[in-house]
């Protein structure tokens, strides 16, 4: 067995540090709503606007990589959402906004909207 470095000692130690500091932080719920894992079907009335959100099959600018394989949708327009790195969401509306789930990313647009109509967003 090789011997174990310094270096790969102390790797170690942080990545173990980090995960139980975020472990911790976040509790097992939040934890869950970060995951990569394609977040849960919606379909609800938030402020009087219909927002849903679901699984995505392929297409888009960016590609399903960016949406995390997920649509969003306010008043039946679907909202530009994509997943950063750390399993937070943003959205064209809310884009400096993240937020921990698709749902809360669509209330976000519609908090942000006041009453506004969602135009299209063109994905060249």
């Amino acid at each position: 067995m090789p011997e174990l470095s310094r270096r790969r000692a102390l790797a170690a130690a942080a990545a173990l540090t980090a995960a139980a500091a975020a472990a911790t932080v976040a509790g097992p719920a939040e934890a869950e709503e970060h995951s990569h894992d394609t977040p849960e079907t919606f379909d609800e009335i938030y402020r009087g606007r219909r927002i849903q959100g679901r699984a995505s099959a392929g297409g888009g600018h960016h590609g399903d990589h960016h949406r995390g394989g997920y649509a969003v949708f306010v008043d039946g327009v679907e909202l530009h959402v994509m997943r950063n790195a750390d399993g937070t969401w943003i959205s064209v509306v809310s884009h400096y906004a993240p937020v921990a789930t698709p749902r809360a990313a669509a209330r976000a647009a519609v908090d942000e909207l006041q009453g506004s109509r969602l135009v299209p967003f063109p994905a060249n």
